[in-house]
């Protein structure tokens, strides 16, 4: 008849038709066939002693594997990102020892005769029916190695027994042996008895697992074979061992049905919640988990109540029974909760296995409860195990919204960024984010964060190291296809950072962070013009600081920084920044008596005029450049008055230089840029010729010290006035003709205040011309009333003080023209 899972009782008999061939390989035994239907079972077990068995025939023809059968085997199998048992065993067995005598009960039962096989069936059922009150004996006062010793010749008694077809011995030591687990005499050495226990329930279950992987074309016969074990030890009276046993052979439940093992797993999970002791409980569940994991990794529900279950026992340790028996072992409660540790361990690993979507979701709400309520190395250890859950098969790779909201988790609650980085795990943790879009999201919070609440200025070189990794990370990033907006973002973030790092008054290692800098973040422009502005300030900030003190290293230092400053300018693609910072850079070293530093920063800013374009991008759209390249000059102007004249190259050679590339640069069309110029050097030329200037800086001679009012000096600034002034006139004139009267008024006026300010009109010439450029630039109506007027007042008003009473008689001669 067809066997039915459901059909069966250990204490029903059945109705079976058993056929078998004997051999005469063993004495007293003979070559017949029977059949016979009988209310009683026949033994199981006695068909192996003439190679009958059920099972051995299916395995024998099932030596081959269809297609379908070996994916079922492959689904079943852990994969080698699981570490396995044997990799634990040792560390528990060193770790979990004792000094305490053992004890251990040694099973052994009579040997088999050499009788009929009739006899030994019948001998073999009233075992079976027996099997734990067979002859054994108890061991006492064994140390520890003894113990150990004692359980591995357990173990090859059951290989033997099992060899040899004593499959009732073989039984009865796994029995034996699994009831040693309910001792916990030993508290402390319990961990490693299991170890040792367990050995032999793997050798028993790898005995019985001998058989074909595949539950496929089982036969009737195999299945009943099959089902008897079971039934055995569902026999077996103390919980422990039957549910020891049973566990061992979980994997036979395939040769039942294909959902054998899905509904003994839980089964067997129910069981364990009958077991008394909480520190017993939660081994046999470890061990129930590792059986499980071995032949069905995917049924996760078991696991996890498994774990909950064991979550629910500790309740337990705080009653009286446990109480009672760690103080009669003088065991205190944390020793007591380490013996837990391995099991725990176990457990959890088999739960998190090939779980990215499940571990992730936990872990990243588990991560903000450590957080808040805990240390950074907690934490640290959370980001540990998450790396280690989610490196194999680049399992980060579906998770990275739970990875990036686990990082913004710490950063609420870790700003002080020496404590984050000194965590061991957090930049391996950041090197999970592969796809590069996140990657740089990821390091913008953080710089975000950073840059929020990083109030003092920082020299750790933790965070330092971390965050130019993490800086790196996001210039690394750009391309040519990142647009401006990301770029300029990006940029900001990484200026902020640069502007936080500060190594007090060791300047010299301030310098050695900017050039590594330098060096990190060359792709982006305004991080290069940040870093150029912190070594100026660097420089200023020496001398100021060292003032009068190593005067030979602060000059060589500042030079140093001027040096930083020129190589770095030219790689600047915007021009108008490379002129600003050529100008800035030549300040400041002429601020630090640098003379050669501050001409070659001066010679430098006017090579690059003729390179300026006639129109530039200004937030996307194109403008003309000449109202920032007048910008430029005019600042410019203002720097060369300190400016002392080379030796070598002749009397105010950098104004005339710079006259000379206005004069020849590629101005606009209907263009006053040029004429602009001329007029804006005048004054210039006019402060030059003062016995003392306005403004100089301390410890360098400007010219008026140089040259002390030289005649020769005076009259080439006078013949340079003239020459600008003969151009801009030329220019009028050019204006005039052209019709352009509204140009020419403008120019006119400015040119009329220039000489009013800064032009001795005590000279007819030069007050006749003044007045004529009042009239020209009235002449057309063009100028505003209101400033002309205001103009005559305030000339009135100077002609009031002393020494400038020629300025009544120029007065008289400018007159307002009224409109018609």
């Amino acid at each position: 008849l067809p066997v039915e899972f459901g059909d069966y009782h250990p204490l029903k008999p059945i109705m079976v038709t058993d056929t078998k061939t004997r051999r005469g390989a063993r004495k007293g035994s003979t070559s017949s066939s029977s059949s016979s239907s009988s209310s009683a079972a026949p033994d199981p077990l006695s068909s192996m002693l003439d190679g009958t068995d059920p099972l051995s025939m299916f395995a024998a023809a099932s030596a081959s594997e269809t297609p379908a059968m070996s994916k079922e085997k492959e689904d079943d199998a852990v994969g080698p990102d699981f570490e396995s048992w044997s990799a634990k065993r040792g560390e528990i067995l060193a770790r979990f020892t004792t000094t305490e005598k053992l004890s251990i009960v040694s099973p052994f039962s009579q040997a088999p005769g050499s009788s009929a096989v009739s006899e030994k069936v019948r001998t073999r059922l009233e075992e079976l029916d027996d099997l734990e009150e067979g002859s054994q004996r108890e061991l006492l006062n064994l140390s520890q190695q003894d113990y150990a010793n004692r359980i591995e010749e357990l173990n090859q008694s059951l290989k033997e027994a099992w060899a040899s077809d004593q499959k009732v011995k073989a039984l009865k030591i796994v029995i034996q042996c699994s009831k040693l687990l309910s001792d916990t005499s030993v508290i402390q050495f319990y961990p490693s008895k299991f170890v040792l226990i367990t050995d032999i329930l793997d050798t028993f279950g790898e005995c019985r697992r001998s058989l074909p992987d595949s539950p496929h074309n089982v036969n009737d016969t195999a299945k009943e074979t099959c089902l008897n074990w079971f039934y055995k030890i569902a026999s077996i009276r103390e919980l422990l061992p039957r549910l020891y046993v049973e566990a061992a052979i979980l994997k036979c439940n395939r040769f039942l049905n294909k959902s054998g093992i899905q509904d003994t797993l839980p089964r067997l999970t129910s069981m364990i919640r009958g077991i008394g002791d909480p520190l017993v409980a939660a081994y046999a569940r470890a061990y129930l988990c590792r059986v499980g994991m071995e032949v069905a990794p995917h049924l996760k529900d078991s696991l996890n109540r498994n774990f909950f279950d064991l979550l629910g026992t500790f309740r337990q340790i705080s009653g009286e029974s446990v109480q009672n028996q760690l103080v009669m072992q003088r065991v205190e409660v944390p020793e007591y909760l380490t013996l837990y540790s391995p099991a725990i361990n176990w457990i959890l690993q088999c739960i998190a296995y090939r779980a990215p979507e499940d571990y992730i979701s936990c872990a990243e709400i588990w991560v903000e409860f450590t957080c808040r309520h805990f240390t950074k190395r907690e934490v640290n250890t959370v980001l540990a195990d998450i790396i280690k859950h989610m490196t194999p098969d680049r399992a980060f790779e579906d998770a990275y919204t739970q990875l990036q909201s686990v990082i913004r988790k710490i950063l609420t609650y870790f700003h002080d960024f020496s404590v984050l980085f000194s965590m061991e795990r957090f930049l391996p943790f950041l090197d999970m984010f592969q796809k590069d879009s996140v990657r740089v999201e990821v390091c913008r919070s953080i710089m975000e964060v950073f840059i929020k609440h990083q109030v003092e200025p920082t020299r750790d070189p933790v965070i330092l190291n971390a965050m130019l990794h993490i800086c790196k990370t996001m210039h690394d990033s750009v391309n040519a296809l990142t647009l401006e907006d990301e770029k300029r973002s990006l940029a900001l973030l990484i200026i902020g950072f640069i502007r936080m790092v500060s190594f007090g008054r060791d300047f010299e290692q301030q310098l050695s962070f900017c050039v590594e800098a330098r060096a990190t973040f060359c792709n982006l422009e305004p991080v290069l013009v940040q870093l150029i502005h912190t070594v100026n300030q660097l420089s200023m900030e020496t001398r100021r600081v060292m003032r009068g003190n190593h005067s030979r290293k602060t000059a060589a230092f500042v030079r140093a920084c001027a040096a930083y400053s020129f190589i770095t300018i030219p790689s600047l693609s915007s021009i108008f920044s490379r002129l600003s910072l050529c100008l800035l850079s030549a300040q400041v070293a002429l601020a630090n008596q640098c003379l050669s530093q501050a001409d070659a920063f001066f010679k430098a800013a006017v090579s690059i005029l003729p390179e300026v374009p006639r129109s530039i991008s200004v937030e996307g759209k194109l403008r003309s450049s000449e109202s920032f390249l007048l910008d430029f000059i005019n600042n410019f102007l203002a720097t060369l008055l300190v400016v002392p004249d080379h030796p070598e190259h002749g009397v105010l050679y950098l104004v005339r230089g710079l006259l000379n590339m206005v004069q020849d640069y590629t101005w606009e069309d209907n263009s006053d840029a040029k004429v602009r110029v001329y007029i804006s050097a005048l004054p210039l030329l006019a402060a030059m010729s003062q016995e003392t200037y306005i403004y100089s800086i301390p410890k360098v001679d400007s010219n008026e010290t140089l040259y002390g009012g030289d005649p020769k000096f005076l009259s080439e600034i006078n013949k340079l006035c003239e020459t600008l002034i003969g151009q801009i006139l030329d220019h009028l004139k050019v204006l005039g003709r052209d019709e352009n009267t509204r140009r020419q008024g403008a120019l006119a006026f400015s040119l009329f205040g220039v000489l009013v300010s800064h032009g001795d009109l005590r000279n007819n010439k030069l007050s006749q011309l003044t007045v004529n450029l009042w009239n020209l630039s009235h002449k057309h109506g063009y100028c505003d009333t209101r400033i002309s007027v205001r103009t005559l007042e305030h000339i009135k008003h100077q002609a009031q003080q002393p020494d400038m009473a020629h300025l009544t008689d120029t007065v008289q001669r400018l007159a307002l023209q009224t409109r018609t």
